[in-house]
């Protein structure tokens, strides 16, 4: 019995990798793209979500895998894939840096405003929030931001729950007749691919939680049971969490007269509506609250997976690093996305579905990287079942891909 519980207490001391990156992927993915695509077509697009949670699981595992083999991050195996592809990695990754950390810090700004009594603009909340975040990441990296993740996310986890019981219970609030648009037809795709590039995460978010468990390791002794049962515990939480956001705008969004709203402070209110016509209007500050700290928690990782992938790439390209190197690409990553902010606000919609579409069409590439640095280290044994779904994720991500580009380039 002791050695039981021993065997816990170890697993439970070990999480945070896998943790860190639910809490990365909640921010577009599950709040704007599940929510949406529930909200627009109702269940018809519950199984894309469900297979694709699936089919990508293999290749956000070999990051992990990679890292507990060998103790070196994704980005040191990718350039040890030759120039070619790490270099396509760190062009890909900066627009991914600097993209997403603007989305999430507009939709966090924009819940803000929206939960406070007084009127104070989204720019300058926007750069109140990034002071606060940098100052909590240059002073405490990662324990501070460990220990923040999981609080946050054990708050929005049971809030989104208890949301979901409820909304079943009053049953969907779409009348009886009505029929919904079909996602199934050719204009649609571009749609289902933007949905799939962040379900239930962009993959170089593999990259991230690669460097946080290399970090993690060099802390505490993180064993291959301990990684998996973090990054299991992690990414099959992000999965359901994305299934209840889903769940959400159908129940209680789908069949609406209003307009689903993509971004900004008119997408804040319809989230924080959404689950007070749920719970309850007495919980919409306790909801405006635990949303925000949502995204805040987001708003965190991002700024400090991506920051430790650029740094790392600058490593790795052989450029002199000091001790506060790590702190410069944090702020000039900060400081890429505010200009960001800045001159594109209007345009940030669009840019995302732009960030979430080129997420997808860059999936097979990396996918494949994760899949063959796995294959070369001989500790690295899987089932059947593992390698099956591997190829069978690498036929549909490459196909989709495909008829993707032929039907846009068409």
């Amino acid at each position: 019995m002791q050695s039981a519980v021993s065997t816990w207490q170890t697993r439970l001391n070990a999480l945070g990798p896998g943790i860190l990156m639910a809490t990365a992927a909640i921010g577009g993915s599950h709040l704007v793209a599940s929510t949406q695509a529930g909200a627009i077509f109702g269940w018809q697009l519950f199984w894309l979500i469900v297979v694709v949670n699936l089919l990508k699981y293999p290749f956000f595992r070999f990051g992990i895998e990679y890292t507990l083999a060998t103790k070196k991050s994704l980005v040191e195996g990718y350039q040890s894939k030759g120039p070619w592809f790490f270099y396509s990695f760190i062009g890909l990754n900066i627009i991914a840096a600097v993209v997403n950390t603007a989305g999430v810090l507009l939709l966090t700004a924009s819940l803000l405003h929206y939960a406070l009594p007084i009127t104070i603009s989204v720019t300058f909340l926007c750069w109140l929030i990034l002071a606060v975040c940098l100052v909590i990441l240059l002073l405490g990296h990662f324990k501070a931001l460990d220990n923040v993740a999981k609080a946050i996310m054990g708050l929005l986890t049971l809030a989104t729950v208890i949301a979901l019981a409820i909304a079943f219970s009053n049953g969907p609030m779409a009348p009886a007749d009505y029929v919904g648009p079909s996602p199934y037809e050719l204009a649609m795709l571009g749609f289902m691919v933007a949905l799939m590039g962040w379900m239930p995460a962009p993959i170089e978010i593999s990259a991230l939680s690669s460097l946080w468990l290399k970090e993690k390791q060099s802390q505490q002794t993180v064993t291959r049971a301990q990684g998996l049962f973090d990054f299991n515990l992690g990414y099959w939480l992000t999965a359901g969490l994305a299934l209840v956001f889903f769940s959400l705008g159908v129940l209680v969004q789908y069949g609406q007269s209003a307009n689903i709203e993509l971004g900004g402070v008119a997408f804040a209110k319809q989230l924080i509506d959404m689950y007070a016509l749920t719970i309850g209007e007495w919980a919409r500050p306790l909801v405006s609250i635990i949303a925000f700290l949502c995204m805040f928690g987001t708003t965190l990782t991002v700024l400090d997976g991506y920051a430790r992938t650029l740094n790392e790439s600058h490593k790795l390209l052989g450029f002199k690093q000091s001790k506060h190197s790590l702190n410069i690409w944090l702020i000039l990553q900060s400081l890429a996305g505010m200009a960001v902010i800045l001159f594109f606000k209007s345009a940030l919609g669009p840019m995302l579905t732009f960030a979430m579409t080129l997420a997808f069409l860059t999936t097979p590439i990396f996918a494949w990287l994760n899949f063959s640095l796995v294959r070369s280290v001989p500790s690295i044994q899987h089932s059947k079942v593992i390698r099956g779904l591997s190829w069978l994720g690498l036929i549909y991500l490459v196909g989709f891909a495909l008829v993707f580009l032929v039907w846009k380039l068409g």
